[in-house]
């Protein structure tokens, strides 16, 4: 799948007006998602997809490796894409969808274990919640 093939998936499964729009929301995604985990989980994550959709996840602009959880993230994203918070984590999650047809099964799961649900750091689940839900179609 090529960039403009992403980009034109997330724009119609989002059914957002403007290929732009689509492209902020998965900027937005993965650049917080290559803030999050460690730089070279980023490069294993993202070496399936696009390179123009890769840089998102990998690129130099921010420092890899942070510590925030599932909120914070949703905050993040939100604020970048310029959405609110609901529109962001479902955003989010589509994005998320979309890629986990593109990565081997043992990438995602490593992305899973990199981002641990606990007490202290609110449900990261959610973000699988549409990959979680195709599995159960399967089934």
């Amino acid at each position: 799948m090529n960039f403009d093939e992403f980009t034109g998936e997330v724009q119609h499964r989002l059914e957002l007006p403007a290929t732009g729009e689509a492209v902020r929301a998965i900027r937005a995604t993965l650049m917080t998602l290559g803030q999050r985990i460690p730089e070279g989980n980023a490069e294993d994550f993202a070496a399936s997809l696009p390179m123009e959709v890769k840089w998102y996840m990998t690129g130099a602009v921010h420092e890899h490796g942070q510590r925030f959880d599932w909120s914070e993230f949703v905050e993040r994203v939100a604020e970048i894409e310029g959405v609110d918070r609901p529109d962001a984590a479902y955003h989010a999650q589509v994005i998320m969808d979309l890629t986990s047809t593109l990565v081997p099964p043992s990438d995602l799961r490593q992305l899973r274990d990199m981002l641990p649900e606990s007490e202290d750091d609110e449900n990261w689940g959610k973000l699988f919640t549409l990959v979680d839900a195709d599995d159960g179609d399967e089934a």
